[in-house]
């Protein structure tokens, strides 16, 4: 917006919006505060740039994660000053550990209001740097267009991540003439030289016994399709990483045999019978509580693949580190060790299919489902039964996001995984962050039907999503699975601590009803114990083109 008494002129609050829009910025997730007011005032004036409101900070970032997940594009959410910083930190570390491209923005009191310490205040910068790739605050109208693009070009750079920027009112409410200059994107779809890929064709070649993990970069690089393609040459079996983050490998592959688990003796089992592994994009072995076992075994070569280097060689030293894309390296790397393995190659890598079918995620899931199908008519509601009732009835293009620890632990026995934005799972384990998400990576999708899978502890950290999700009648479905409390917690310490005292784990006195809560937030919603109900709700709730929660009351025990 120019000013009415100076032509050529533009405000800071209008400025900010279309640098922006000129980044390809088209959601700004936000919940205002007065320091907000001067970018609430410049988006009147700009309808191409559409406000999604949250009802607390958490979840606007949250919201903003999730859509720039399932949309790969670059994001921008505003928060309130320091409070609303402070509460927007959870979901702000979740977003840095999955790699987000976002801008953060937090409205500053004026430059010099500071110095006196006014209600509110607090230096934002220090505030948002341990969770970002950059932080910093303008003090000049002039730096404005600098930074804003600059922050933009490190967010989407892999490895991507979010970045924050200051925003001082007195700024924001200036007039100048300045040049709002142009984005930059750095392109990494690089591919490694001709002598790499020659060097790791070769060295796959002579692994005798391969496995490949398939990590997040594959979602982001666009390779689903590719790290099936190379797993077929190869002929070996294909682990998720140790965190299921989102979508990575297609689960009826025949070389598919699952995530890995974040257990260190488990993986350490799995990984035994192989003497190389190869990390595609992954976050590798990143594990949950410690174990005095380590889950590489010690006769196991390491060769990574991907574009965030901090991964190569961090915990265990890798013989091959290639930082290259994956999508452009195996569009090469895979046809050169068809080529240079020929007909021996292609017998060893049919054989090595042939091996798996007995073993592999599609002969599990058949054994796993006849099981869970012997459970229909339990009461409570069976949780691997209801695990398999929500994948069956699923649409083939729907999205499934997931928060359910304890009920949702068999879901990637069941969940069929078709392409890279099928999943999206918790990457930091903090709870709280998919109801939220599911907004988001609903308003990036709008022709899919997106499933939420919550724990009651978890719905509970942002249920005021819900507000959104109906204020914007977006057809998600939400089924938060109420087992009266952090189960989770529970069975920890009963497993660590051998004891079943459990304080500060129940949500028992009084019960929370998340039905009625929904109801509140204008959303249908139902409270279902029985398994034949759940079926008949599920069906309707996915046929829906408004949001529908269902609350399933689950097995508690531990």
């Amino acid at each position: 917006m120019t000013s009415p008494s100076t032509p050529n002129t533009i405000s800071g609050r209008s400025a900010f919006i279309e640098l922006l829009l000129s980044e390809g910025v088209t959601h700004l997730f936000g919940n205002p505060g007065t320091t907000e007011l001067p970018i609430m005032h410049a988006l009147a004036d700009y309808p191409d740039m559409r406000y999604v409101l949250g009802l607390q900070e958490a979840i606007v970032v949250a919201m903003a994660d999730g859509y720039a997940r399932a949309s790969g594009e670059l994001v921008a959410c505003n928060v309130h000053v320091a409070p609303g910083l402070g509460n927007a930190m959870g979901s702000l570390f979740t977003a840095f550990n999955s790699g987000t491209p976002l801008i953060i923005t937090a409205g500053q009191q004026e430059q010099g209001h500071g110095l006196t310490e006014p209600l509110l205040y607090a230096p934002l910068v220090p505030i948002a740097a341990p969770v970002v790739k950059w932080a910093t605050e303008f003090t000049r109208l002039d730096d404005l267009p600098r930074i804003v693009h600059r922050a933009a070009k490190i967010a989407t750079t892999p490895p991507t991540g979010p970045v924050f920027i200051s925003l001082p009112g007195d700024i924001l409410n200036a007039f100048g003439a300045i040049d709002l200059k142009q984005a930059t994107r750095v392109d990494t779809r690089v591919r490694p030289s001709d002598e790499s890929l020659r060097t790791l064709a070769e060295r796959l070649l002579r692994a005798q016994r391969p496995v490949i993990i398939a990590g997040h970069e594959i979602i982001r690089s666009d390779a689903f399709a590719e790290a099936a393609r190379f797993a077929e040459i190869m002929g070996c079996p294909v682990y998720d990483q140790t965190v299921l983050q989102g979508s990575h490998f297609p689960t009826g592959h025949p070389a598919y045999l699952g995530p890995l688990s974040r257990d260190q003796k488990t993986v350490r089992a799995r990984l035994d019978p192989y003497d190389t592994v190869i990390s595609l994009g992954s976050d590798f072995l990143r594990m949950s509580v410690y174990s005095e076992v380590e889950p590489l075994p010690p006769h196991m070569s390491v060769i990574q693949i991907g574009l965030n280097d901090w991964e190569m060689g961090k915990t265990y030293p890798a013989e091959i580190a290639v930082r290259a894309d994956l999508n452009e390296t195996l569009c090469v790397l895979t046809p050169l060790v068809a080529e240079l393995g020929g007909a021996t190659q292609r017998q060893r890598a049919a054989d090595g299919l042939a091996a798996l079918s007995g073993r592999n995620w599609t002969a599990n899931r058949k054994a796993r489902a006849d099981v869970a199908l012997a459970k229909a008519g339990m009461r409570p509601i069976d949780p691997e039964w209801l695990m398999l009732t929500i994948a069956d009835l699923l649409p083939q293009d729907a999205i499934i996001v997931d928060d359910a620890l304890t009920t949702g632990a068999s879901l990637p026995t069941f969940m069929h995984l078709r392409d890279r934005y099928a999943y999206f799972g918790n990457v930091s384990g903090g709870i709280g962050w998919a109801i939220a998400a599911a907004v988001g990576i609903q308003l990036a999708q709008p022709e899919r039907k997106v499933v939420a899978l919550l724990g009651d502890g978890s719905a509970m950290y942002s249920i005021q999503a819900l507000w959104t999700a109906a204020h914007h009648k977006l057809p998600t479905v939400f089924v938060v699975f109420n087992n009266g409390g952090y189960r989770i917690i529970k069975q920890r310490l009963k497993l660590f601590h051998s004891t079943e005292r459990f304080i500060g784990m129940d949500f028992a006195d009084p019960p929370i009803e998340f039905a009625a809560l929904a109801r509140s937030l204008g959303m249908r919603a139902y409270r279902i114990d029985a398994g034949d109900e759940f079926s008949s709700a599920y069906r309707d709730a996915l046929a829906a083109r408004e949001p529908v929660l269902l609350e399933v009351i689950v097995d508690s025990s531990v």
